[in-house]
């Protein structure tokens, strides 16, 4: 396809935009790459002109000044060119490692002007993902993937690492979309190979499938703050429908000290003395109404069914966004789509009276199996897994019920440089069955098998295989999408699923009589690479004390790898929000009082060298590995129950390991008892 020749200067030109909206992961039309979270930026070069480089924002407005660094190794580019160029991207923030980071880091040079110095601002670079102009012709017309092999010719070499091309993979896009979940990305952006540059609009030919939910929202006002210490509470936000500023939400969440203080400067001149939005909404606290000029970026999990945000973190403020243009995003994560309508489910079939012209639901009533915790033939057991290994390697188990269970490739090497093969974790889970049974009890499963061992690639089983042993449970559970799970409560099951080459034991926080209302909840402290246990210790004596001051007990383990996991027992009928709520402000809390240590963001990339207190693990479906259990730890490791006297003291986690574990029971006991058999916390009471 020809071009055209180009006609005026950049300033006009506004960026082609993405829609939300749901694309397929494979496709041989469609081009994938990570969708960056940072500034839209056109940057143009000309080395005809005296000032060379000019970046543009999607709105128009010139930010050259705000990125001197950039701007000064785009003129050792401009050097190389013999014509003008025009190139579309992103501005991001980098972390420690240079990797891209997320919008919040963003803040300090987004509000950088000549006069400041850039020295504390953050290092930043610019990720190229089209070219619109090469000398004096138009590439707008050409199809993208013609665009982009003028794009990776002509910034091959731009001469530094801030100055860099986007990744794209063409026609399949799971790898890229796992690697998104795996690294906490915003999400993806799919391409249309054919599509031509739409300037200024935004089309299908583009569409984002974001993973966590992020977009922008109108401040319509503030609310006082209940403490002395913070100038606010929350900000009112809402977005733009048919004509009118409609109500989304509030937070008071993602704020450190100085971003408060900065955002009170900004909300106090635009104070208005009735609400901006069409309807005016209920407040905590004492609101204040602002002109709704003012635009800030949010992430949050999902939307409630009544329009409002839930669990929505303030990232920062935009100034390349109009108020106006402002709307509700509809479209979302392929997750929240899932919940929604497993939510719907069971809300269906919690309420039959609701659909009284519809068949009423049948649902499946479970038989409690009895918790294991006799000792009686256990040694018999450890003996015939001892047997088979050093004989035929494969056999059929006696279990002390009276149960059979074939087992085979028990030499299998499941942790080759320790030498410990599948036998000696069956044999591991067998000497600890008394104990993890009951924390196990009545409880789906989810099962990440390890069919060559630790050093090979895992993958996650959610579904029980079609045909299992007489006596291993598995149930299908109400609401659920998945046909039939794995319960734990018996022997059997726990050997037949080490059997299949899953090392943990991976519970829900909710039984399969209750499904969705959890009796545990856990803060899971998550180091970053390089950050020493000393420090995660450190984090758990911190939200320990937080948990003091609401009288609340938490119980800590190991993980069993490189962080710790504080759970917390509830009492029954809690609905699984309320524990998560309950563990994201205990972590946020300890994050802003702890902010050089401690951190609640969810993007990997935007942790930095801190102690992650993830508390996202309490939504309903996910697990953690349970007290007891292996892991596929390069040492072998055990999640082990701790005294808090052994985290005040300090503990190295890889002393806790299969083979030391079982020792140590001995010595010490069940130390996760008490979280079994005491009551539960009542968190009505506590949030109040």
């Amino acid at each position: 396809m020809p071009t055209s020749p180009w006609r005026g200067d950049a300033g006009p030109i506004r960026p082609m935009l993405a829609t939300l909206e749901p694309a397929p992961l494979t496709s041989p039309g469609l081009v994938y790459e990570p969708k960056y979270d940072g500034i839209r930026a056109l940057v143009e070069i000309d080395p005809g002109r005296r000032a060379p480089v000019r970046i543009w924002s999607r709105l128009g407005n010139e930010k050259t000044a705000q990125f001197p660094d950039l701007a000064a190794l785009f003129e050792r580019y401009a050097r190389k060119r013999k014509g003008p160029v025009l190139l579309d991207g992103e501005i991001v923030a980098l972390d420690e490692k240079g990797e891209p980071a997320g919008f919040q880091r963003l803040q300090n040079r987004i509000h950088l002007t000549e006069s400041n110095s850039q020295a504390t601002a953050g290092r930043v670079a610019f990720i190229a993902f089209d070219i619109l102009r090469d000398d004096n012709e138009d590439l707008r017309p050409l199809p993208f993937t013609e665009r982009r092999a003028r794009l990776e010719r002509l910034f091959r070499s731009p001469g530094s690492s801030l100055l860099r091309i986007s990744e794209v993979v063409k026609g399949d896009g799971r790898e890229l979309f796992a690697r998104a979940n795996e690294q906490g990305w915003e999400g993806l952006i799919a391409k249309q190979a054919t599509s031509v540059y739409h300037t200024g609009k935004r089309t299908r030919d583009w569409r984002k499938l974001k993973i966590v939910q992020e977009q922008e929202f109108v401040v319509g006002g503030w609310t006082d703050s209940r403490t002395t210490d913070r100038p606010f509470g929350a900000l009112l936000l809402g977005y733009y429908e048919n004509g009118g500023l409609t109500y989304a939400g509030h937070t008071g969440s993602g704020f450190n000290q100085r971003e408060l203080e900065r955002v009170k400067r900004l909300l106090k001149p635009l104070e208005i003395p009735s609400s901006p939005f069409t309807t005016r909404p209920r407040t905590n606290e004492r609101p204040h109404w602002t002109t709704p000029s003012l635009v800030a970026q949010l992430k949050f999990t999902e939307w409630t069914d009544d329009g409002l945000l839930r669990h929505p973190i303030y990232l920062g403020m935009r100034d390349d966004v109009k108020p106006e243009t402002v709307r509700r995003e509809r479209g979302g994560t392929r997750k929240t789509r899932e919940s929604r309508e497993s939510r719907k489910s069971r809300e269906s079939q919690k309420s039959p009276k609701s659909r009284e012209s519809r068949e009423k639901p049948v649902v499946p009533t479970f038989r409690s199996a009895r918790p294991a915790r006799q000792d009686d033939g256990l040694d018999e057991l450890i003996q015939q897994l001892d047997d088979i290994e050093r004989g035929p390697r494969a056999g059929v188990l006696r279990l002390p019920g009276g149960e059979t269970l074939e087992v085979g490739n028990l030499n299998k090497m499941f942790w080759p440089t320790l030498k410990i093969t599948k036998g000696e974790l069956l044999r591991y889970y067998v000497r600890v069955a008394p104990y993890i049974l009951p924390v196990v009890h009545d409880r789906p499963l989810i099962m990440k098998r390890y069919p060559n061992g630790i050093d090979a690639q895992p993958f996650y089983q959610h579904k029980a295989p079609d045909k299992v042993p007489p006596a291993v449970r598995a149930a299908t559970v109400p609401g659920d999408s998945v046909a039939s799970r794995p319960i734990g409560g018996n022997l059997i099951t726990l050997l037949y699923m080490t059997q299949l080459a899953a090392i943990s034991q991976d519970p829900w926080f909710s039984r399969v009589q209750s499904p969705h209302e959890a009796d545990q909840c856990a803060i899971d402290l998550d180091p970053m690479p390089g950050v020493k246990f000393a420090q995660v210790l450190d984090v758990a004596r911190w939200v320990r004390d937080e948990l003091e001051k609401l009288k609340v007990t938490g119980y800590p383990k190991t993980s069993g790898a490189s962080g710790l996991h504080i759970f917390i027992p509830l009492r029954q009928g809690t609905p699984y929000e309320a524990g998560q709520i309950f563990c994201q402000i205990v972590g946020t809390v300890v994050a802003d009082k702890h902010p050089k240590v401690a951190t609640v963001t969810r993007a990997v990339r935007a942790r930095g060298h801190k102690v992650y207190l993830d508390y996202l693990q309490n939504i309903e479906g996910k697990s953690l590995a349970c007290a007891y259990s292996a892991r596929a730890s390069e040492f072998a490791g055990a999640s082990t129950p701790l005294t808090w006297k052994e985290v005040d003291e300090g503990v190295d986690p890889r002393d806790f390991t299969i083979r030391s574990l079982p020792g140590r029971l001995i010595g010490v006991g069940d130390l996760w008892a008490p979280l079994l058999k005491g009551p539960g916390v009542d968190l009505r009471k506590i949030l109040k």
